[in-house]
């Protein structure tokens, strides 16, 4: 659970690092390179551990699904939150299918 925990945490820095910049089209590049760095930065500090611990429990094509899933929940949030965009029907069976996969990679056969 503490996994999940962090990667969430991470990914919503992640996020905003990419593109919360996407609001000041009119702010320098150089500015905003530095400040997405800055902002990368944390995400590393919590994404770091949480592969750390998390691979005690879970092996990294696991990890890497589940941060994933967590990244398009994140997105999905933030785009219709902070961006203002719509969240459309095929975005969400496209978001679907990934989810499928999970259960494929979780699956044990």
């Amino acid at each position: 659970m503490m996994t999940v925990i962090l990667l969430t945490i991470s990914n919503i820095f992640m996020t905003i690092a990419w593109y919360g910049h996407l609001k000041f089209k009119n702010s320098p590049l150089w500015i905003v390179i530095l400040v997405s760095w800055l902002i990368a930065f944390v995400e590393y500090c919590f994404q770091v551990p949480a592969n750390r611990w998390g691979h005690e429990h879970f092996n990294a094509a696991q990890l890497k699904t589940i941060q994933e899933i967590i990244t398009l929940i994140v997105f999905c949030a933030f785009s219709v939150v902070y961006l203002k965009e719509d969240l459309k029907w095929n975005y969400l069976v496209g978001f679907f299918f990934i989810v499928v996969a999970a259960f494929f990679i979780f699956k044990k056969w």
